[in-house]
């Protein structure tokens, strides 16, 4: 039964990336939900940051689950992006669309970052968690300073 679950997410997590790009008729859809998948990404990451900071508790278990859905949701908001797709609630720089090679290899760093964060968190020790957090803040930190206007 928890391998059938497991699959199921696995394929919902690979899929629905796929299929929400199918589904940005407009441009307000996609600009709404790439800042929802990031918004999300982004309270689940301060989460642990406030851990690594001080600001909060350690407790391994809830680190390692903010991780887990920072890592899953790290590969939902780049199909919104795929269309060219932007209005004036938008953020992004003009760069996200004329120069998509780069904004891909921004992306794709962070989701490794983020993976490796993911990882280090499921074994517990927060010396090792800080290293990939800070790690995995400097990839966010540049993409935002490279192709989202303040």
């Amino acid at each position: 039964m928890k391998f059938t679950l497991a699959v199921a997410a696995l394929a919902a997590a690979v899929l629905t990336p796929t299929l929400a790009q199918a589904q940005f008729a407009k441009a307000d859809d996609a600009v709404e939900y790439r800042q929802s998948a990031l918004f999300l990404m982004g309270n689940h990451f301060g989460r642990i940051g406030a851990v690594v900071k001080g600001d909060a508790p350690f407790n391994k278990d809830d680190v390692a689950k903010n991780a887990e859905l920072v890592a899953t949701l790290s590969k939902l908001p780049w199909p919104a992006f795929d269309g060219g797709q932007t209005n004036g609630k938008s953020k992004a720089k003009p760069e996200v669309f004329s120069d998509k090679a780069k904004f891909q290899q921004a992306a794709e760093k962070m989701e490794t970052a983020v993976a490796k964060l993911n990882t280090v968190a499921k074994g517990g020790d927060l010396a090792s968690i800080k290293t990939a957090f800070g790690e995995a803040a400097q990839t966010c930190k540049s993409c935002h300073d490279n192709f989202r206007a303040k």
